[in-house]
């Protein structure tokens, strides 16, 4: 060392600096020194987001974003670039989202796939979805906010209608009326319950031992035997209408036979004359002598 002039130790302090400075500030911005691969999003519009942000898969730090460019071969689009650790694999079908934080700045997200054994090789390109900020979050929210406060006025509109109707009063108080009165009726209902019920329950229980005393005794009836009984009486009865209506017997010409009727009533007609002349005549029927009979 001895044989290194100031000059030249200098100049060695100073390229050291530079390199503790670069590797520093490389440090500070998130820079990774490990083996990594570079992978490329389309976004069509990266507000918010920068180099050295970090990247993220669900959630957990992958890796940052190593460069921002504008492609100018496909106006309105904005590719970036994104330096991942060399171990991590991204699947197929993997898709990233920018995130607006509250307070300004980006996030990107990294919502990986379902197949591993198919994954996305360095340098190609992820598909990305913009940033959907709280701003524009809100803005879709006012349509709806706007119609809750509609519905919360009118609500209050209506609720200070009900509260200043002069019948609310008077309501309370016939509400109060009403539940004493349910209050009382409840109180005889369970008095009810408590001394009536049991002996309408003893009364049904004996009903129903009448029942099936009834049950058993109409169980025990000779049933065929009055079913008999009850078709011969039926029978009878036939046989006593069809003599009457026979035309050629005693009964059906006594019942249709005007000659017998008309001889039959001047029977009994004659026969009545005959009693009214007795009674005004009696002597002419009758003769009574004490000595015997008088020979004219």
């Amino acid at each position: 060392m001895k044989f290194l002039t100031k000059e030249v130790k200098i100049g060695i302090t100073g390229v050291l600096a530079i390199i503790v400075l670069y590797l520093g500030i490389s440090f500070l911005k998130g820079v990774s020194f490990k083996p990594s691969h570079n992978y490329f999003i389309s976004f069509t519009n990266a507000k918010g987001l920068a180099t050295s942000s970090p990247v993220y898969a669900d959630g957990y730090q992958i890796g940052i974003v190593h460069n921002i460019n504008y492609d100018f071969n496909h106006p309105g689009i904005v590719v970036v670039e994104i330096t991942v650790d060399d171990d991590v694999r991204i699947p197929m079908g993997t898709k990233a989202a920018l995130s607006e934080g509250m307070l300004g700045g980006c996030t990107l997200n990294l919502t990986m796939g379902t197949n591993p054994k198919v994954v996305v090789e360095p340098g190609d390109t992820i598909v990305g979805s913009d940033a959907d900020g709280l701003m524009a979050s809100a803005a879709k929210m006012l349509p709806q906010i706007g119609e809750v406060i509609d519905h919360v006025d009118s609500l209050i509109t209506t609720l200070n209608q009900v509260v200043g109707n002069p019948h609310i009063p008077q309501l309370l108080e016939n509400a109060e009326h009403l539940t004493a009165h349910l209050d009382a009726s409840a109180q005889q209902l369970n008095s009810l319950m408590r001394s009536e019920v049991p002996h309408m329950l003893a009364t049904f229980d004996s009903a129903g031992q009448h029942v099936e005393q009834l049950t058993s005794n109409l169980a025990e009836l000779d049933l065929q035997l009055t079913l008999d009984k009850v078709n011969q009486t039926i029978d009878d009865v036939q046989g006593l209408i069809s003599l009457l209506e026979d035309p050629n017997g005693n009964i059906g010409l006594l019942l249709k036979d005007t000659a017998v009727y008309h001889n039959l009533n001047s029977t009994i007609q004659s026969a009545n004359n005959l009693l009214i002349d007795l009674q005004a005549h009696p002597k002419r029927y009758v003769h009574f002598s004490v000595f015997g009979k008088k020979d004219k």
